[in-house]
């Protein structure tokens, strides 16, 4: 009898539900999807602070010190930015997990390579793994230069008006920004529309809008992140 009731409770084992979401390649292009949507957000929110920097550096300066008073006096100084960060670092980590072992799935589906290229898939499509793989390499070198400063000579806390013009004063630097928005844009493009199939939201109606936004984001993304190292390179903000 003992028997029989500890081999029931093995048998009544199941994973949890979360586990089971993970699991499954629905869940892990959920997980995609909505970490995606979140960091698109970021994105958005971001270039428009960049944009700031055409206003002069009392102004720039002025956008960065109240990134790390927001909610204050309820919240102390910097807790709101690192709610961010934390937010933001769950969702790349999720974000690449997922692609990483969907990747590694399909391999494993399909071990031999097409022999020809299906015809409706696009650039970004093809290369939405070096994109992602560019992005994270990208995602270090951009903290190291203008957050922490570890790779940026002369880095100046409290100044980062200085800081970004310094930065994009450097061929390196303004090579390593616009590849990296390049990629971005790519990766923009079809992750969107990725993640509207993924989340239901698109149909054969639908298609051709979701489409167009999707590459209306990606240009808009790019021509703003860029904007702000070409005004430097030409002199329109030194």
């Amino acid at each position: 009898m003992a028997l029989a009731t500890r081999t029931d409770k093995r048998t009544d084992k199941r994973p949890s539900l979360p586990r089971t979401l993970w699991d499954s390649t629905v869940g892990k292009k959920t997980i995609m999807a909505v970490s995606g949507l979140i960091m698109l957000s970021y994105l958005v929110v971001h270039m428009m602070g960049n944009l700031k920097i055409f206003f002069g550096a009392g102004q720039f300066d002025s956008y960065a010190h109240w990134l790390r008073t927001i909610g204050e006096p309820f919240l102390h100084y910097e807790w709101a930015l690192w709610l961010i960060r934390v937010v933001l670092v769950a969702a790349v980590v999720g974000h690449a997990v997922a692609a990483y072992q969907l990747s590694r799935r399909d391999i494993r589906a399909r071990p031999s390579r097409y022999v020809h290229r299906r015809a409706r898939s696009s650039y970004a499509t093809r290369t939405m793994r070096w994109g992602g793989i560019i992005l994270a390499l990208f995602i270090v070198w951009h903290i190291l230069d203008l957050t922490t400063g570890t790779v940026h000579a002369g880095f100046r806390p409290g100044h980062p008006y200085q800081n970004v013009v310094d930065t994009f004063s450097t061929w390196y630097g303004n090579t390593i920004y616009i590849v990296a928005m390049a990629a971005l844009a790519l990766h923009v493009q079809h992750g969107f529309w990725s993640a509207a199939q993924t989340l239901g939201v698109g149909n054969a109606t639908r298609d051709r809008v979701l489409k167009a936004l999707a590459n209306v984001l990606a240009v808009l993304l790019f021509a703003g992140f860029v904007s702000v190292p070409v005004a430097v390179m030409t002199g329109v903000v030194s």
